[in-house]
């Protein structure tokens, strides 16, 4: 057991130093020998777990994605042991998408990161569709469900909404992190929720998300 959290432990060491280095210099600072100064180890240590940049960012983009996957997760608990409608719930799921604070800043940096360098590589350009189709098909999810709840007319085509809607939300990131000043929060809020709105026009609540 020691071993196995002492591997978790270095590979979170690792990975924390490739996102501040992405946030601080950007992608092209990241090396192995930049990564184990900023992670305070040797290049010898970071090369046993990771032999070169891909693996380091695919790495720092899983983490990235396990991080949101796990705030999403509690805002739906939370959001239906509080009565909280769908469109609530995927409201505040999709601004964990949103670069609102520091934390979703650096996250933002790493995912757009990881997109600009799987344009070139085949194996990540798989990984980071895959990880795009999963988003669209949890939104889909979500706007199925509120068919059979009556927040959604019966025959709304719910893959081309969810396809909409995440597009809409990622373009509201790229402007919120290109013009912060031009974005604020109750702007880009106040948009999530005129999409939302267009899709999620009945009532429900205590329906499930997931």
């Amino acid at each position: 057991m020691p071993r196995v959290a002492d591997h978790d432990a270095r590979h979170g060491q690792i990975t924390d130093a490739v996102q501040r280095l992405i946030v601080r210099d950007g992608l092209t600072s990241v090396t192995v020998a930049r990564t184990a100064a900023e992670a305070g180890m040797s290049v010898g240590l970071v090369q046993h777990y990771f032999t070169a940049k891909d693996e380091m960012l695919l790495a720092t983009f899983t983490r990235v994605n396990g991080r949101f996957t796990a705030r999403v997760d509690q805002l739906v608990n939370r959001g239906e042991a509080e009565g909280r409608t769908i469109a609530e719930m995927l409201r505040q799921a999709l601004t964990e998408l949103i670069p609102l604070d520091d934390d979703r800043r650096a996250e933002f940096l790493v995912r757009r990161a990881f997109a600009d360098q799987a344009a070139h590589n085949a194996r990540l350009a798989d990984i980071h569709k895959e990880t795009l189709v999963g988003i669209r098909s949890r939104v889909a999810q979500a706007i199925k469900n509120g068919t059979v709840c009556g927040e959604v007319p019966q025959e709304m085509d719910a893959a081309d909404q969810a396809l909409r809607i995440v597009a809409f939300a990622e373009g509201l990131a790229l402007h919120r992190h290109s013009d912060p000043d031009g974005t604020p929060e109750p702007a880009i809020l106040a948009a999530l929720d005129q999409q939302l709105d267009r899709v999620f026009t009945g009532t429900c609540r205590g329906a499930q998300l997931r």
